[in-house]
């Protein structure tokens, strides 16, 4: 299972959390056919009914699923004044180290491991949940981080989508296609955060924008204490 503290979802309780849980480890242990009402709430120590009450149909449950998995990418800058340089860079790193994390967990190939096998069905209804429950509120909480981040002058872009969709290239590049594939990652891509970070270094040195002479002043003027200090 993934080991990613989520920010779970306001609409979601602590119990239903636990819930949706265990509904994702069955996932992950029987695939589309362990996840039923009756094994999941036996499972989960739970009626049907609060799982229908909870989540609704079947759909709803798989729909409120991605939408815990997804909720352990976090991409907040937060409320109030944009974020500084450095708080900037550590929050894009932060995203992409979750992004690496979650896209590489055993929940996340499960879950598009059975949509990519039931796309083009009578029945293909779980790829469109993965992309409207899963990847879209990622990217939007994202484009938010960037617009965030163009805002307070540390990168300048024309196109939200395009900067967006680089990001997320340079952060998984072939790495999700391998591992649905039953490919292994190579010994570099077990370090998340060393990779998370080079991704960021990457993006911000095609989008970033040189800091203004007044964000310098602060670290020129610690330099010269210092200096004052060991003399």
């Amino acid at each position: 299972m993934d080991q990613v503290a989520p920010a779970a979802p306001p609409e979601f309780s602590a119990r239903q959390n636990d819930v949706l849980e265990v509904a994702l480890r069955l996932l992950v242990e029987g695939g589309d056919k362990g996840l039923t009402t009756a094994g999941i709430a036996r499972a989960a120590n739970c009626s049907k009914e609060s799982l229908y009450k909870w989540f609704g149909d079947r759909d709803g449950l798989l729909a409120a699923m991605i939408t815990y998995q997804s909720s352990k990418v976090r991409a907040a800058a937060g409320p109030g004044a944009p974020p500084e340089r450095a708080a900037f860079r550590a929050l894009l790193v932060t995203f992409a180290e979750d992004l690496l994390t979650v896209l590489s967990g055993d929940v996340s190939l499960a879950l598009n491991r059975l949509a990519i096998g039931e796309a083009g069905g009578a029945e293909a209804r779980l790829g469109g949940l993965v992309l409207k429950a899963g990847r879209r509120p990622i990217e939007a909480r994202a484009r938010a981080l960037l617009e965030a981040g163009r805002a307070a002058g540390h990168v300048a872009f024309a196109d939200t989508g395009d900067a967006y969709h680089t990001l997320y290239g340079l952060i998984v590049r072939d790495l999700h296609v391998r591992l649905l594939l039953g490919d292994r990652p190579e010994p570099g891509e077990t370090d998340r955060r060393a990779r998370a970070a080079t991704a960021i270094d990457q993006f911000l040195r095609l989008f970033g924008v040189p800091p203004r002479a007044d964000e310098t002043k602060p670290e020129r003027a610690a330099a010269g204490q210092a200096v004052t200090n060991r003399v």
